[in-house]
């Protein structure tokens, strides 16, 4: 089984696909062989400055956190709790998440146990291993494990609150079908989404993938930000929140972490989007759903 990396650096640093590639063996993906850490640490790119966001360690306490929380129930269930708390230790900025080096480096360099631990599918009927896919370590943000749940936790988040993340995360089919749409970007949109699974209007998977697919397909001739729109973006709450990392304590295991200070998404632009998503969903074809609606 892939063990935690026995030779950590104090701070997080970067490393290339074509880097990572070396260290993506078949034995990694079955889960039988550790990272060589040691040869993986010199090729990485350090990241300068001594900010306390980027240290290694704290990342690597709340994962070894995650993994013992959950390791009685389905890996699945880690997702809701670990994505906030990944935010909110981090403090990154959008564009320093678009790096995907560092999600990389996070996944091989970090945490490559965790990455087995969440991923890895069912031993197969005949014997054989279950396997990660690649894409897991190296994949873009709507896969890469840990990608996925910092951007799940950016976009979600209302403001400084991340109760809305957490109800995105407990359902795979919207964690996995939203984080692909463009019009996710709008809050009041993501925010809608999450309003009608709190109502209990979309439940299933099959549901929410019926309406993620009919929101996205009228984004192609609806403006949603023009007929519902957004507060503005307060940059100098998320670089307040960003500075205060170096005072901050880790991030709380039993009750949320709060986010940046920011203006919450109007309400009225989020109810506005939720009764038209209804109306969407209404008619969305949903495999399975009879003419009266029923399953």
């Amino acid at each position: 089984m892939t063990s935690r990396p026995e030779h950590l650096p104090e701070r997080l640093a970067l490393i290339s696909d074509v880097q990572a590639a070396e260290y993506i063996s078949a034995g990694l993906l079955e889960g039988r062989e550790d990272v060589p850490s040691i040869a993986l640490n010199k090729v990485a790119e350090a990241l300068p400055g001594d900010d306390a966001r980027l240290g290694l360690h704290r990342v690597r306490d709340l994962i070894d956190d995650a993994m013992a929380k959950f390791r009685d129930e389905r890996p699945t269930a880690a997702d809701a709790w670990l994505a906030p708390r990944l935010h909110e230790t981090l403090r990154l900025t959008r564009r320093e998440a678009a790096d995907k080096r560092l999600w990389t480096y996070l996944a091989l360099g970090v945490a490559p146990d965790y990455v087995i631990w969440r991923h890895r599918s069912e031993p197969k009927a005949d014997g054989s291993p279950g396997l990660v896919a690649s894409d897991k370590f190296v994949g873009p943000h709507y896969k890469q494990t840990f990608a996925r749940l910092w951007w799940a936790a950016e976009l979600f988040r209302d403001g400084s609150d991340y109760r809305p993340v957490v109800v995105a995360c407990g359902n795979q089919d919207m964690l996995n079908s939203a984080l692909r749409l463009d019009a996710i970007d709008h809050r009041p949109t993501a925010l809608a989404l999450i309003r009608l699974m709190e109502r209990g209007t979309v439940r299933t998977g099959r549901e929410v993938n019926a309406l993620t697919s009919a929101v996205n397909a009228a984004a192609a001739t609806l403006m949603y930000d023009a007929i519902a729109p957004d507060a503005e973006s307060d940059g100098e709450a998320l670089r307040d929140w960003i500075a205060g990392a170096d005072s901050s304590l880790p991030s709380p295991r039993n009750n949320l972490p709060e986010g940046p200070e920011e203006e919450r998404a109007p309400m009225e632009s989020v109810e506005s989007l939720a009764g038209h998503f209804e109306e969407l969903f209404a008619d969305a074809p949903v495999r399975g759903r009879t003419s009266d609606g029923s399953d």
